[in-house]
């Protein structure tokens, strides 16, 4: 018997946040059990419906490690997604900090070698922190799809991220783990 191919989609605290169900429920209409893993900051910041999402999926959105001895509660991944992905997660990740569930199974992920997108949300001035275009280079380096640039995401200038949050390209992510 096959299963289902388990795609994990991890949000951070950023204002597309809010509308990941969209990616979701396009991941399942193509065949995905998605598994949603939230970064503490966007579960305190309640940038999600954890209870919707948690209803869409059929099981908790995972924040927090798992504690010793406690049954793993997601299937193994098959490949990632992180939307929206601020400044702050692409940083650590590059520099292989796993201080937070969620950025110890993107370094992994990295490690496993499984397709991991990366779809960022951040503004213009935090672009223009050296850090920020290092830490692109280096997921990059890794072979995560990073869709920064010409064609894919671009920046947005300080206080107008709310003017792109309907235009956020959610399909962009999915597309490069599924082709």
């Amino acid at each position: 018997m096959n299963r289902a191919r388990v795609l994990y989609v991890i949000i951070c605290a950023a204002g597309p946040a809010g509308d990941a169900a969209r990616l979701v429920r396009a991941a399942q209409d193509q065949g995905w059990d998605v598994c949603v893993i939230a970064t503490p900051a966007t579960v305190d910041g309640e940038f999600i419906d954890r209870p919707a999402m948690e209803s869409l999926i059929g099981r908790p959105v995972r924040s927090t490690w798992r504690r010793s001895g406690e049954e793993k509660r997601n299937p193994p991944a098959d490949a990632v997604i992180v939307a929206p992905m601020t400044m702050n997660t692409a940083n650590k990740w590059a520099a292989g900090i796993a201080d937070t569930y969620a950025l110890g199974l993107l370094t992994e992920a990295v490690g496993l070698g499984l397709p991991v997108a990366a779809l960022p949300f951040w503004s213009t001035a935090l672009d223009a922190h050296p850090a920020t275009r290092h830490a692109v280079n280096v997921l990059r380096s890794t072979g995560v799809r990073v869709l920064y640039g010409d064609g894919e995401w671009m920046p947005h200038p300080p206080g107008s991220g709310n003017e792109r949050l309907s235009s956020y390209p959610w399909q962009l992510a999915l597309d490069a783990v599924t082709t």
